[in-house]
């Protein structure tokens, strides 16, 4: 036998999948069995579930009430998104949200409004109150300290 070149095989010995590996085998009978569709359609509707509930889910709208001292007033409660996740208020008047946390998910421990330069801590199962001094009009995001969970403050 003579000497190898490099690696394990000779160099004029052909190269050779490994027992069961074939590239040129056909598959045009392979049948798939039950169980694996199965997997492969809950895979399936897990990502579209996913996808829908972070992204497409008609969310609900609430305008802010303006109290006594003409402070515009939201509840926002927070379980597993934030609900309403769409809160309108009139420019030029200051806002006070009120985040209720009715959970003890990780993702929702922190509200974070980045346009105001706002964190805020919640504590589960409380109250929390976020104030904004007269904010100028426009769209501003509503985010949890992950960004997994979205709302949107809208000053008309």
């Amino acid at each position: 036998m003579r000497p190898r070149a490099s690696g394990i095989w000779p160099r004029d010995a052909p190269f050779q999948y490994p027992k069961g590996v074939c590239r040129s085998q056909d598959v045009s009978g392979v049948i798939v069995s039950l169980d694996k569709w199965i997997v492969l359609l809950g895979g399936m509707s897990a990502v579209a579930w996913l996808n829908w509930h972070f992204f497409a889910a008609a969310r609900r709208r609430v305008s802010a009430r303006p109290t006594a001292a003409d402070v515009q007033e939201a509840v926002v409660v927070v379980r597993g998104g934030y609900n309403p996740s769409e809160i309108r208020v009139r420019a030029g008047h200051p806002v006070r949200l009120i985040f209720d946390r009715q959970e003890t998910a990780s993702c929702s421990e922190e509200v974070v409004l980045s346009a105001f330069g706002i964190r805020k801590m919640l504590p589960a199962n409380e109250r929390t109150t976020v104030e904004i001094a007269a904010p100028a009009r426009g769209r501003y995001d509503i985010t949890c300290g992950m960004s997994m969970l979205h709302g949107t403050l809208v000053v008309e």
